[in-house]
């Protein structure tokens, strides 16, 4: 009988050695979802988040929490001036399992509340695991939970939004620095501000940081705390659900950053130690502990922390209608050493003894479970190890990730920027790094992210421009270096956005060159909110250069969103020229050429061909992006035969140094 291959590994021949541990994972994961569900759905499985944390019924209030380790638990709060007390007092269960049952009248919307537990030696206040409200004392920056039971729940207006099929442009961004001024600034001002200008902009798709609680502000929200709380610091549950209604009734899908990676260390606001032990949610030990982030880390192989974090995913998914997730630190939960100081460089990386099966199990139930609540959710991999099946379906062999993040690119330009002079970009090389990629597996493509913004990296922009950006970016200041930065972003945004390999990402700001980097109120910088806002004001101000390239990526985008560039999953080189550093690629209907030549520009440079005629829809030496006009966008461009009309066609452009073009292939009217 022949041995059965998954359809990853009959897609890919060199995935056949391992087809014995590729097939395994699937088993693994088709046993543990039997053991969890009984045979029911995973949707129904994932839970949790009706039954245990707090809930107000028809007879009073019914409050569970999971504490295996317990003794004794106790609700205390503003209510009872956090004394424990008999009246509020849990009653254990089996399996770890403690209820509470209240009267209507024993709590009130807007208390405060936390539990205290006790375990054999020692006893400690904990925030709830579930709890879905999480407020900071402004003046003694305690955190606390909130009892959020407001007399008229939440309507709707976009009840039944459905995510369009068309490719993901994703517009990145963090709600506390969306503004301008110095402060933490809210769910309601990103919904009157920054909604307008996103859609505007062409993105279709949001992707929100932070959103569950994290007691570190300056975490960027990457040290969770509460798992089950959007954050406090930014509006009330009902104002980020009214941004994600008004989102989805503009017709752009929201998504979120999902940790499930890891947690926050502390014990008051976290899980750390929740009922006096390490191991309730986290490994022991060593494995316990992720070695860069000073965090714990997940048990994926326990029932119940795999009930914590699914119904965790079913809570955002339903509760506030998000459209699905960006998975925070895939790399460090699929290896057991978090992939650190690994080149994956052959097949073996992903398969050998150092990846933990019991993280690839929980990917496939997680995007399982996505899937049959929300079919059209997107699920995006944050991943640099490049597993082959990360972003193929569970049913052939993969984790089941729509997208995975191609988190080389970024690292590519920046490696260029850093490393080499104008005059030794490699068009190929840049070819090949922008499309290189598995044929069966979508990704992000993105030129830089919230990551590269950060304090101790540099922006694209920062990188090219440096401390020009503080003295030459009024339009009455001429400069070189602002000239070839400039020049040099629109085509690297370009280059990144043509060739993406199914979705593009853009982090808010990053598109017209923001100054300086990101930096949270931090001791070390005084608590300043200086480094961690954005000033859009730049952008708009028709005296400075930085709404040269606010005006390039939003035609950019608007073409690529109009006209479904990425639909077409074919991106072919047509050309490309080491010596003259010129690339042009088809994709579709449009033709995209670069000339990267620092000095030279070229007059009628013959771009080989079919028949056709071809219209400029994107000219980055444009006047309106900074350019100098150079380029005849008015009239029609059509190929040339080199000698015969059977000979090969020649496209005839004029391609002045350091810039772009987009061409659309129009019909050729026939002669009657």
């Amino acid at each position: 009988m022949k041995k059965y291959l998954p359809k990853l590994v009959q897609d890919d021949k060199w995935l056949e050695p391992f087809s014995g541990v590729i097939s395994d994972r699937m088993i693994q994961a088709d046993r543990k979802e039997n053991e969890l569900t009984g045979g029911k759905t995973l949707e129904e499985f994932a839970t949790g988040h009706l039954y245990f944390g707090l809930h107000k019924t028809e007879n009073g209030w019914v409050m569970r929490e999971w504490a295996p380790n317990a003794t004794h638990l106790f609700l205390i709060g503003t209510f009872n001036n956090w004394e424990e007390s008999a009246a509020y007092s849990f009653v254990h269960l089996e399996h770890g399992v403690w209820e509470l049952h209240l009267e209507h009248e024993q709590l009130a919307h807007g208390d405060l509340y936390a539990l205290n537990v006790h375990w054999a030696v020692n006893f400690g206040k904990r925030i709830p695991a579930w709890a879905r409200r999480v407020v900071q004392d402004e003046k003694t920056h305690m955190f606390n939970a909130q009892v959020w039971a407001p007399e008229k729940a939440y309507q709707w207006v976009n009840p039944d939004f459905q995510r369009s099929d068309e490719p993901p442009l994703i517009y990145e961004g963090h709600v506390g620095m969306a503004g301008e001024e110095e402060r933490v600034h809210t769910y309601n001002e990103f919904r009157e501000q920054m909604l307008p200008r996103i859609k505007a902009n062409g993105y279709n798709t949001i992707q929100l940081m932070a959103i569950p609680e994290h007691p570190y502000y300056g975490s960027f929200g990457y040290h969770i705390s509460s798992f089950f709380a959007a954050s406090s610091r930014f509006g009330t549950p009902d104002e980020l659900k009214q941004l994600i209604d008004e989102a989805h009734g503009m017709g752009i899908a929201v998504i979120m950053d999902l940790v499930h990676s890891h947690a926050v260390k502390n014990e008051l606001e976290g899980l750390g130690n929740y009922d006096g032990t390490r191991y309730q949610f986290f490994h022991e030990g060593a494995k316990g502990e992720h070695p860069a982030w000073d965090s714990y880390c997940f048990n994926y192989g326990k029932n119940e922390v795999l009930h914590f974090l699914l119904s965790n995913i079913s809570y955002w998914l339903t509760e506030y209608q998000f459209d699905g997730f960006r998975f925070d630190g895939v790399t460090s939960m699929l290896y057991f050493n978090h992939g650190l100081e690994i080149a994956f460089t052959n097949y073996n990386d992903y398969f050998n003894a150092n990846v933990d099966h019991e993280a690839t199990t929980y990917f496939k139930l997680a995007n399982k479970l996505i899937k049959e609540i929300n079919p059209r959710a997107l699920s995006i991999a944050e991943d640099m190890s490049g597993m082959p099946g990360l972003a193929a379906s569970v049913n052939d062999g993969g984790l089941g990730f729509d997208y995975r993040m191609a988190m080389g690119v970024p690292d590519f330009w920046i490696k260029m920027i850093k490393e080499k002079s104008d005059d030794e970009w490699e068009v190929g090389d840049i070819f090949y790094q922008l499309t290189s990629k598995r044929l069966d597996e979508k990704v992000v493509s993105y030129a830089e992210s919230h990551d590269q913004a950060l304090v101790g990296d540099k922006t694209i922009i920062f990188r090219l421009i440096d401390k020009e950006m503080y003295f030459s970016m009024r339009k009455d200041q001429p400069n070189i270096t602002v000239e070839r930065g400039i020049a040099l972003h629109k085509m690297i945004r370009l280059a990144t956005a043509g060739s993406a390999g199914g979705a593009y990402l853009n982090f808010m700001g990053n598109e017209f060159g923001h100054p300086e980097w990101i930096d949270f109120p931090r001791e070390g910088n005084n608590w300043s909110y200086a480094h961690a806002r954005r000033i859009w004001s730049i952008a708009e101000d028709q005296q400075l250069k930085f709404h040269w390239l606010y005006d390039f990526d939003k035609e950019m985008i608007q073409l690529i969103n109009q006209n479904r560039i990425l639909t077409v999953p074919s991106v072919d080189k047509v050309f490309d020229n080491k010596a003259d550093k010129v690339l042009a690629f088809h994709r579709g209907l449009f033709l995209f050429v670069f000339n990267f030549n620092p000095t030279q520009s070229f007059t009628d440079y013959g771009i080989p061909l079919g028949a056709g005629k071809y219209k400029i829809v994107l000219n980055s030496d444009s006047g309106r992006f900074g350019g100098h006009d150079r380029i005849d966008e008015e009239i029609s461009y059509y190929t040339m035969p080199s000698k015969g009309m059977d000979s090969q066609h020649y496209l005839k452009l004029y391609l002045p140094a350091r810039t772009a073009v987009v061409l659309k292939k129009v019909d050729i009217p026939k002669v009657q």
